[in-house]
């Protein structure tokens, strides 16, 4: 089950260093190349040089918050296509509407467990 997940390339921008450090070793463990990023301007940049397959993206975050972000991946022709996945505290249908506005192709709320970004990695990818 784990082998399909092997290689793909994920981007986790999340504000929290415990939150990144968490993903990355849960989807390292299952195989998947993991880069990180602290803020949505930190990710622009890691999005181009990596081209990654699939983007979980906290919504609270300094500078550039998960929704902004969203909406520039989305907006960007390149990466348009790309799965963005947010990732909140927050569950709230507001939340969820304005994710889905910015062109978010899930939300998985904080505490997420390591099924949540797996099957949601092998939905998406």
């Amino acid at each position: 089950m784990e082998d399909e997940l092997q290689g793909v390339k994920v981007l986790v921008i999340d504000d929290s260093k415990t939150i990144r450090r968490s993903a990355e070793t849960l989807l390292s463990k299952a195989g998947c190349e993991v880069i990180t990023a602290t803020d949505g301007f930190d990710a622009l940049a890691k999005i181009n040089d990596s081209k990654p397959e699939i983007i979980f993206v906290d919504i609270m975050m300094p500078r550039l918050d998960g929704y902004q972000t969203c909406a520039l991946i989305k907006n960007n022709k390149a990466f348009r296509s790309t799965p963005v996945v947010m990732l909140s505290s927050k569950d709230g249908l507001f939340d969820r509407a304005k994710g889905r506005i910015v062109g978010s192709d899930r939300y998985i709320t904080k505490p997420f467990s390591r099924d949540d970004l797996l099957q949601t990695i092998r939905t998406l990818v």
